[in-house]
C-alpha cells in the first residue's frame, strides 16, 4: 500500500520578476531527503540579496521553475535519509544551502551543508547568521588574509572619505561597482579590496593598484571547499563558547 505524500505550506516562484512573482501554496509535497540528505522542519529562514537576484532572474543561477527561494534556514532534523551518520532526529541544525528551497515548513539538504546551531542562538539568529557569517570569515581571514593590528574598513554605498597618511590596510567591498575607484585611493601600501558584492562594472585606473602595490581581490562563497566550511562552522561555535559574539546584535525589520 502506497504512503500517502504529506503536505506542507511554502513559497513558490513559478515566473522571474519582483515580490508579485512569490506565490504562496498550501499543497506543496514535503521533500523526502535522499542519500546523504537530511530533511529540516523549518523554524526560521533568512532573506539575503542573492535571494532577490535569483527570483528576479538576475543572478548567473537560473532554478527551473517552479522553485522555493531561500538558502539560510534553521530549525530541527525531521528525517534523515541513508548514509547520513553525523545528524538524527531532533538535532538543532542551520544551513545556508538548502536543496529544496527554505520559504516551506520543511527543507532537504546536504548533510555537508548542515552545522549544529549553537545552544546559545535561537533559530532567527541561526538562520540569519549562516551566509553573512561564512561570506565574513571567507572574506577575512582566507581571502584578505587580515592580521591582528591592520585597519578593516566594511564599505557599502557611503563613498570615499580621507583615513589619513597610511591609509587602509583591508577594505570589504559591498558595492564595487560605486566605490572601487575610491577604495584604490584609500588603501595603505600593500592593501587589499576584497569585492564580496558588485551591481555593474566599473572604471578604475590600474596606476592607483601600481603605486601601492595593491590588490582586489573577489570573494564567491560557494566556491569554497567542503573543508573550508568546516572551518567556518568551528569558528562560529569556538567564538560563541568565549562569548566572542556577544558584543555583536542581529536586527530584524
Amino acid at each position: 500500500m502506497a504512503t500517502e505524500q504529506k503536505l506542507m505550506r511554502a513559497i513558490r516562484v513559478f515566473e522571474f520578476g519582483g515580490p508579485e512573482v512569490l506565490k504562496f501554496q498550501s499543497d506543496v509535497a514535503v521533500p523526502i531527503p535522499k542519500d546523504h540528505q537530511v530533511l529540516i522542519k523549518v523554524y526560521a529562514c533568512g532573506v539575503n540579496p542573492v535571494d532577490t537576484y535569483i527570483r528576479s532572474g538576475t543572478y548567473g543561477r537560473k532554478p527551473h521553475f517552479p522553485f522555493t527561494p531561500g538558502f539560510d534556514v534553521a530549525g530541527v532534523i525531521e528525517a534523515v535519509g541513508d548514509n547520513v551518520s553525523g545528524f538524527k532526529k531532533g538535532d538543532r541544525v542551520f544551513t545556508i544551502n538548502t536543496i529544496s528551497g527554505g520559504y516551506a515548513e520543511y527543507a532537504v539538504a546536504a548533510d555537508d551543508a548542515v552545522y549544529i546551531l549553537p545552544e546559545k542562538l535561537d533559530f532567527k539568529q541561526g538562520a540569519a547568521i549562516g551566509i553573512p557569517y561564512f561570506t565574513a570569515y571567507r572574506a577575512l581571514i582566507q581571502r584578505a588574509r587580515v592580521k591582528p593590528g591592520e585597519s578593516v574598513l566594511v564599505h557599502g554605498a557611503s563613498g570615499g572619505k580621507s583615513v589619513g597618511e597610511k591609509g587602509i590596510d583591508v577594505i570589504i567591498e559591498m558595492l564595487a561597482n560605486v566605490n572601487l575607484s575610491n577604495d584604490l585611493k584609500l588603501l595603505s601600501n600593500g592593501g587589499r579590496v576584497v569585492v564580496v558584492g558588485s551591481r555593474g562594472s566599473v572604471e578604475i585606473s590600474p596606476s592607483d593598484a601600481m603605486r601601492k602595490e595593491a590588490s582586489i581581490i573577489g570573494v564567491a562563497l560557494f566556491n569554497s571547499t567542503k573543508e573550508e566550511f568546516q572551518q567556518f562552522a568551528a569558528a562560529l561555535q569556538a567564538g560563541m563558547e568565549i562569548e566572542l559574539f556577544w558584543t555583536l546584535k542581529i536586527f530584524w525589520t
